[in-house]
């Protein structure tokens, strides 16, 4: 990961009308359409607002519909920027990096969100047997996937990472609010969270402050939430996957209502050495970049658990991602099959899904 990119890890989800914020005010209310709306109508029938934060573009559509719209849209984007000021680790003045700096050897008062985010990682973590951990920057910075440069490292490089990574060595103390590092050298990196985290508290200033019901709102094009349904069908908002081998077409589409969907993938973000290409996404628990998947998504109530998920579903595989699915039947996955034949240049990948419904489904369609 560079540090222009921040924290834009991922590219796969289409955000297509997600362009600079219209003007005006909206309508007066009406209700919905009687009939479920085209992906053209669904575009043509929202308003759409966006702003650059996190190192990406955030962009919300909601429905015109809604005479507040442009109001909503600036306070739930202004909370984006305000926890970009605390959650990103591009940044040497955010609480993020001064707990990386000062959590070794007595515990830091954070913020209650950065709690929150932080605690719900751990949990995920323990979920995901260590699939998922944000506390992995040691070896980020060692393959130098956070400001560069990109390279292999040696074995005792990365055997000194992975002493300094991991979730275990974390303390986490819900009374006082403190984080806590009980190895020198810890660093969490909320980059696999943030975004979905930032999401979340966003549609819920929507929620809360302007009773809005009904949005849809995308982080760099891989983290989405999809509140309610544009249209009369109640089907939720239509969204598509990008082919990892294929940025023109879509690996599938599907609906979202009250859901989230984060993807995760290394089609962007990778570098090669001696003729082998090496992937951003880490497995925390060896140090080596997962090579399992083309790309895997989670959908999940929220924002913060669908991205984490995509991330851990990535580093797991197949086999694993299936028994995770089995055990936890409110989460959904869809996974791009790796081709054995690295040349492989078909229209359609391999989808493989779990607990994700057929209706709401389409491979290889936008």
């Amino acid at each position: 990961m560079s540090a222009d990119n921040g924290w834009s890890r991922r590219n796969f989800l289409s955000a297509r009308g997600l362009g600079a914020a219209l003007g005006g005010a909206a309508g007066s209310l009406i209700p919905d359409p009687p009939r479920a709306l085209t992906r053209q109508e669904q575009n043509l029938s929202t308003l759409a607002f966006a702003r650059r934060a996190m190192g990406c573009e955030f962009g919300i559509r909601i429905p015109y519909y809604y005479p507040n719209a442009m109001a909503a849209a600036d306070v739930a984007l202004s909370e984006i920027e305000q926890l970009e000021e605390l959650l990103t680790v591009y940044s040497d003045t955010s609480e993020m990096s001064h707990v990386n700096r000062n959590a070794f050897p007595g515990p830091v008062r954070v913020d209650n969100r950065l709690f929150e985010v932080v605690r719900r990682s751990a949990e995920l973590h323990a979920q995901t047997d260590g699939a998922f951990d944000i506390a992995a920057g040691a070896l980020v910075k060692t393959w130098g996937f956070l400001r560069g440069p990109r390279r292999v490292p040696g074995e005792g490089e990365r055997q000194a990472a992975l002493a300094r990574s991991g979730m275990r060595h974390v303390e986490l103390n819900s009374d006082n609010l403190t984080l806590r590092f009980r190895v020198q050298g810890v660093e969490i990196n909320l980059g696999s969270v943030g975004k979905g985290y930032a999401i979340d508290r966003a549609i819920q200033r929507l929620r809360d402050d302007f009773r809005i019901q009904c949005a849809l709102m995308i982080g760099g094009q891989s983290s989405i939430y999809g509140a309610g349904s544009p249209s009369g069908d109640g089907r939720g908002w239509l969204v598509s996957i990008q082919n990892p081998f294929n940025s023109s077409q879509p690996a599938a589409t599907l609906r979202l209502k009250d859901q989230a969907l984060g993807t995760s993938g290394t089609a962007n973000q990778f570098f090669e050495e001696h003729g082998r290409r090496y992937g951003h996404l880490l497995d925390p628990r060896t140090g080596f970049p997962a090579d399992l998947l083309a790309s895997a998504s989670a959908v999940a109530p929220d924002a913060a658990t669908a991205d984490a998920l995509a991330t851990a579903f990535f580093v797991m595989g197949l086999d694993k991602t299936k028994a995770f699915c089995q055990n936890h039947p409110e989460i959904g996955a869809l996974l791009v099959i790796k081709p054995q034949d690295p040349a492989w240049k078909a229209a359609v990948p391999q989808v493989v899904t779990f607990n994700v419904p057929t209706e709401d489904l389409t491979v290889g369609q936008s």
